[in-house]
């Protein structure tokens, strides 16, 4: 059976058909390959690089001559193009694509991107002249500053932007294109209707762009995005992502400090980052006809089916080619391959119509950037396929949610990799600088667990952490054996070079060759592992921007470089001072599984942070150490510390009022009826909902912002969820034909449903 004529296909690709005939043969569809980019940035290695540049065109990167197929095989394959790599960044004025119309203006690639050019007004003159250029041939004639409010959890793109036409009009009123330097580097807009914290006022509105030139500027559609940072009047940060550059910043120069003193000598540090983007596609006409879905992205009742994730036979498994997630996720990859992003991994995850997209290594900044666009390219593609793409942590209870694991490195600018011990030795000389990164590292973990915990309070992450799903709301870290037993032997006295042994694994089998394991085993149980050159924060939400968590990782190892220095600057010896930071703090090392049900409260007594409620976590904000750090570093004043933990809270209390009300709303309107109409007794309805009206009205008459919080909290966790089970329990006796919400199993098994015209789902 061939499904050709009733699946959507992506631009570019062919759909697969089933060949009958004797000769034997391969199909390839003719979807982008994604290869890692031909040039990577300073700081690449151990797996690391910078974001990637655009690269020209690769007519045949096999260097293979190309077969003709035989008669038969010419008739049934798929006509088109062959697989190859045109068009990788053409939609992002960087590397290759830009230096062609830097060099028209007298300049070249390299000027931009040295970011000095955003202070010479001649350059920026010319950069702007050449990024009009490529916007003109590109068919683009807006452009917009794109910045990154906080709290934009159901934000569509989680950003913000105006988009102007690039041109005016002559003395003759004609039309002339007109894009200057001035109107490059800085945009001012409304600031009074984004969450700030009481940082402004309606009658303070003024809100301030300035372009971010380590982001490169990119096109969608008939316009052309800066990345941009946005302050109030005051200089007030109001978005996510000035904190992160600050925060970098800080680590930076902390950094220097520390090897200089070590006797490296380097010019700063860089964070790179990789992310591991999981969502759910679900058949958009379902999708529909759940108002909580459509309304907070999480369902807030829905009877599970008999079959869920029970016999893990969705990790991983193939993805259906007749089916629109195949063609959905190739769009997707198409779209992103030519904005310079290379999403290089895609696969099911483990529960249904659960999917994974992950990127190449890149700097903290630009990756951030590309994670918010990957997010918004996501969402608008699987409409197309008709699908809606769920982006929330939660939606589905009883199956598993999503996250983004946040894969966490930190390098010099000349390219030594502080969590590559090998590396690290080798370009510095000096063996024991990895044992002192390690103790700043595991010092920063202890110290700052608070604010990792609040990190990452996402709303949806209420119902994720501790879930053996996710690890649990302590913050603990895994070393792995012989990195602990190293770091042990160092805090007794023992300084010598550390080296893993990997191990080799005999398949047993004479023609199989043998696999060659690393030092440490993956621990999915620990919240912020070792994963061997790296640290992976695997508690992100995959909602979130992940802007603050970052902010958070590299303000607390700014924080600890500069206790080393301190110290050392005193008199200390910096293995000591290693040593005894490992002493005190080593008790956040837990190598063990983090799902064991006795491991929070033995956490607890170990004197390790564990804070089980996000509205809590998001509290500690206001802690005196945690302001400190901060304002000491010039990340945030007091004014922005107290003002996010107030944007944060009334996010969660925003998402809870949300959910409430879509509650509800589908009690009266949908499970009400539904019951009526089945002729069941629905007694218990009535005072399930009074109960969720009793609790929303609470919230509504609290005064004190955390205690709002506080009480949403347990409106959401104790009153919705015994609301919830009399709804799923009316939900499974009532039938299909007279319930009229989307049910779980139309929600979450399309491979096994199609709809009305025949597409297979």
């Amino acid at each position: 059976r061939a499904y050709a004529h009733k699946l959507p296909v992506c631009a570019g690709s062919q759909p697969l058909l089933r060949l009958t005939v004797a000769p034997p043969c391969v199909c390839v569809p003719s979807a982008p390959l994604l290869l890692p980019p031909a040039q990577m940035g300073k700081g690449e290695g151990c797996g690391t690089s910078k974001s990637t540049g655009a690269v020209a065109p690769v007519a045949n990167p096999t260097g293979r001559a190309a077969s003709k197929p035989g008669p038969v095989l010419e008739a049934m394959a798929p006509a088109g193009p062959s697989a190859d790599l045109a068009g990788y960044g053409e939609n992002v004025f960087k590397g290759a694509v830009a230096d062609k119309y830097m060099r028209e203006v007298g300049l070249t690639v390299a000027d931009l991107e040295d970011p000095s050019w955003t202070k010479d007004a001649a350059k920026a003159d010319k950069v702007a002249k050449a990024v009009l250029n490529w916007a003109k041939a590109r068919g683009a004639s807006s452009f917009c500053h794109w910045f990154q409010p906080c709290a934009a959890t159901y934000r569509h793109g989680q950003s913000g932007q105006v988009q102007l036409a690039m041109f005016e009009f002559n003395s003759k009123g004609e039309p002339v294109w007109d894009f200057k330097g001035k109107d490059l580097l800085q945009g001012e807009t409304d600031g009074s209707s984004y969450p700030n914290g009481g940082l402004r006022a309606t009658h303070t509105a003024g809100g301030y762009l300035t372009i971010d030139p380590e982001s490169p500027i990119f096109l969608r559609g008939d316009a052309i995005f800066i990345p941009a940072c946005f302050v109030s009047f005051e200089g007030y940060s109001l978005d996510e992502k000035l904190p992160l550059k600050r925060a970098v910043q800080a680590m930076s120069k902390a950094g220097k400090r520390l090897f200089d003193k070590l006797g490296f000598k380097i010019d700063g540090m860089v964070n790179n980052i990789g992310l591991e983007q999981e969502i759910f596609l679900i058949p958009r006409d379902a999708y529909y006809k759940r108002p909580d879905l459509q309304m907070t992205g999480r369902t807030v009742m829905g009877r599970l089916p008999a079959r869920g994730q029970e016999g893990c036979d969705h990790y991983m498994a193939p993805i259906k080619v007749t089916g629109p997630a195949m063609a959905c996720m190739q769009e997707i990859q198409e779209e992103c391959y030519k904005l310079g992003i290379p999403l290089k991994t895609r696969h099911r995850e483990v529960a249904p119509n659960q999917y994974e997209f992950a990127p190449l290594f890149g700097a903290v900044a630009v990756q951030t950037d590309q994670n918010l666009v990957v997010m918004q390219i996501m969402d608008e593609i699987a409409s197309k396929h008709g699908l809606a793409c769920l982006l929330v942590e939660k939606p589905f209870q009883g199956v598993n949610g999503s996250g983004k694991h946040n894969n966490w490195s930190i390098s010099t600018k000349c390219g030594a990799q502080l969590y590559n011990p090998g590396d690290l030795t080798k370009k510095s000389g000096n063996f024991k600088l990895f044992p002192i990164v390690m103790a700043a590292t595991v010092s920063a973990i202890d110290k700052f667990g608070d604010l990792m915990r609040m990190a990452i309070a996402s709303p949806g992450n209420d119902f994720r952490l501790g879930a053996m799903e996710a690890p649990p709301a302590v913050l603990s870290t895994y070393l792995g054996k012989q990195m602990t037993e190293y770091l042990e032997a160092f805090m007794k006295g023992e300084a010598k070079e550390y080296v893993p042994k990997t191990t080799q694994i005999n398949m047993g089998v004479d023609d199989l060759p043998e696999i060659t394991a690393p030092a440490e085993d993956r621990n999915r149980t620990s919240p912020f592992p070792y994963g061997g050159h790296r640290f992976e924060f695997r508690a992100v939400g995959s909602s979130q921007n992940v802007s603050l968590v970052n902010t958070v990782l590299n303000a607390m190892m700014a924080k600890q470089f500069n206790e080393i220095s301190d110290r050392v600057e005193k008199g200390e010896d910096a293995v000591a001072v290693a040593q005894d930071l490992l002493q005190k703090h080593f008790k956040c090392v837990y190598n063990d599984n983090g799902y064991d049900p006795t491991w929070p409260d033995r956490a607890v007594e170990k004197g390790v942070t564990r804070i089980d409620s996000g509205v809590d976590a998001i509290a500690t904000l206001a802690e005196e150490k945690n302001i400190d750090l901060f304002t000491s570093l010039g990340i945030f004043t007091k004014d922005e510390v107290l003002g996010r933990r107030s944007i944060l809270l009334e996010l969660y209390v925003g998402v809870v009022e949300m959910e409430a009300g879509c509650m509800i709303d589908m009690i009266n309107q949908h499970v009400t009826p539904s019951c009526k109409s089945a002729g069941l007794d629905a007694s218990a309805l009535a005072p399930a909902l009074a109960a969720v009206e009793a609790g929303l009205a609470g919230v509504h008459a609290a005064e004190d912002e955390l205690e709002k919080a506080k009480l949403a909290r347990v409106l959401r966790l104790d009153t919705m969820t015994e609301a919830r089970k009399v709804c799923d329990d009316l939900e499974s006796k009532c039938p299909p034909h007279l319930w009229t919400l989307a049910s779980y199993k139309d929600l979450l098994f399309m491979d096994m449903n199609e709809n009305k015209v025949g597409t297979v789902f």
